[in-house]
C-alpha cells in the first residue's frame, strides 16, 4: 500500500508542527514548506526532527516557480494550508506584504494544484475575522463579559462576511478562491474559519496567540497591556482537536468541497480575558497583573463558533474541554519556562 503523501504549508508553525506530528504517527508522507519567519518555528521544527520524518523546504508561499515545481513533482494527495501573516495589527502596518501573503500564496498553492495535479485535495486555514465586528449582532456587557443579547448560541456560516481590516480582506480573498477553484474546476476544497486555537508548542505573540501569550508573560513576569476591558469573549478549540477535524475533513472531502465551516470550541468553550486570568490566577497561584489600552481596530467583542455544520458535515466535534487544554497549556509552558527566559 503506497503512503498517503502531504504538503503542509507553515508546517514549523504551532498548528503545523501539531498536524505533523499527529499525521507523521499514521505513516504519512510528510513534506513540510515553512520560511521559518514565525518566532519559535525553528524550535518547533527540531522538536519535530526528534520524533517525526520529514522533507523540510525552507522557502516562501509567494514563490509561484517554487509551488508550481514542488505541487508538480510530488502530486499530494492532500495540501493542508497553513502559511500566513496571521495578525490584525502586522495587517495594518504592512498591508502588501499581507495580501502577498495571504491572498497571492493562497493562488500560487490554487493555481500549482490546478495545472498540474487537479486530484489534490485542499484545505484552506482561514479565520473568524472575515466576519468583521460582527454588526448585526445585538451585545450587551455582562459583569465578567459581553453576551449576545438574544443569548443566540453563536455564529454560523450564513452570516455575511465583513472584511473590516486588511487582514479580513486578504484571508476573505484567499477563502473566495479556494472555494472557486472547486466551483469553477472542480478541485477538492475548502476552508475552516478557524477561531481561537491553543495548545502545546504555541509560541504567543501579544497580536495573536493571546491565550499562550498572557500564560507566557504572567509565568516570566513580562508586562501585559490588554486592549479593551478584558470582557472580549472567544470560543477557544485545542490544537489536538483541530487536527482531527482536518482527518475529518479528508475523510469526506468528496462531499463537502466547495464549503465553508466555523471551527471553534463551540459555544461550550467559551472564555473572556477576565476570566482567562482568574483561571491562571489560581493555577499560579499569584494575581495577573495587567495595564488597559484602547480597544484595536476591527477587534471583535464577542464571538463564539456555531459548529452545527462541522457536527453535521464532518461527524466531527471537540473533545478537550477547555480547562483540561488549557491546564495543558500551563504545564507545558512551566516545563519548558527556560526557552521562556531566555528566548533563541
Amino acid at each position: 500500500m503506497c503512503q498517503m503523501k502531504i504538503l503542509i504549508t507553515g508546517g514549523a508553525g504551532f498548528i503545523g508542527t501539531n498536524v505533523a506530528r499527529s499525521f507523521g504517527a499514521q505513516h504519512w508522507h510528510l513534506t513540510i514548506l515553512d520560511n521559518l519567519s514565525r518566532k519559535g518555528s525553528a524550535d518547533n521544527l527540531e522538536w519535530l526532527r526528534q520524533t517525526t520524518t520529514f522533507d523540510f523546504i525552507d522557502k516562501d508561499i509567494r514563490d509561484s516557480s517554487l509551488i508550481d515545481t514542488l505541487i508538480a513533482k510530488c502530486r499530494f494527495d492532500v495540501v493542508i494550508h497553513l502559511a500566513g501573516q496571521v495578525a490584525v495589527t502586522t495587517s495594518l502596518e504592512q498591508p502588501r506584504m499581507d495580501l502577498e501573503v495571504n491572498t497571492l500564496g493562497t493562488f500560487n498553492i490554487l493555481e500549482a494544484i490546478r495545472r498540474y495535479s487537479p486530484e489534490t485535495a485542499l484545505l484552506n486555514a482561514s479565520t473568524n475575522k472575515v466576519y468583521g465586528t460582527l454588526p448585526k449582532f445585538s451585545i450587551r456587557e455582562c459583569e465578567k463579559r459581553y453576551c449576545f443579547s438574544d443569548d443566540q448560541p453563536g455564529v454560523t456560516e450564513e452570516e455575511p462576511v465583513d472584511f473590516l481590516s486588511p487582514y479580513g480582506c486578504s484571508k476573505g480573498a484567499a477563502e473566495q478562491y479556494v472555494l472557486d477553484y472547486s466551483r469553477s474546476y472542480g478541485i477538492r476544497s475548502l476552508s475552516f474559519r478557524q477561531s481561537c486555537v491553543y495548545g502545546e508548542r504555541q509560541f504567543g505573540l501579544e497580536d495573536q496567540g493571546w491565550a499562550a501569550w498572557f500564560l507566557i508573560a504572567h509565568l516570566v513576569g513580562r508586562p501585559i497591556t490588554v486592549f479593551g476591558n478584558g470582557k472580549q469573549v472567544r470560543d477557544m478549540l485545542h490544537v489536538d482537536d483541530l487536527v482531527d477535524a482536518y482527518r475529518a475533513a479528508i475523510r469526506n472531502i468528496s462531499s463537502v468541497s466547495g464549503e465553508t465551516f466555523n471551527i471553534g470550541g463551540g459555544p461550550e468553550n467559551t472564555l473572556s480575558l477576565l476570566e482567562y486570568f482568574e483561571f491562571l490566577a489560581n493555577l499560579s497561584g499569584r494575581e495577573v497583573l495587567y495595564s488597559l489600552s484602547e480597544s484595536r481596530p476591527g477587534d471583535q467583542k464577542i464571538y463564539i463558533s456555531d459548529i452545527g455544520r462541522a457536527k453535521s458535515k464532518l461527524s466531527w466535534s471537540p473533545s478537550i474541554d477547555l480547562r483540561s487544554g488549557l491546564r495543558r497549556l500551563y504545564d507545558w509552558v512551566v516545563r519548558n519556562r527556560h526557552i521562556f527566559v531566555n528566548p533563541p
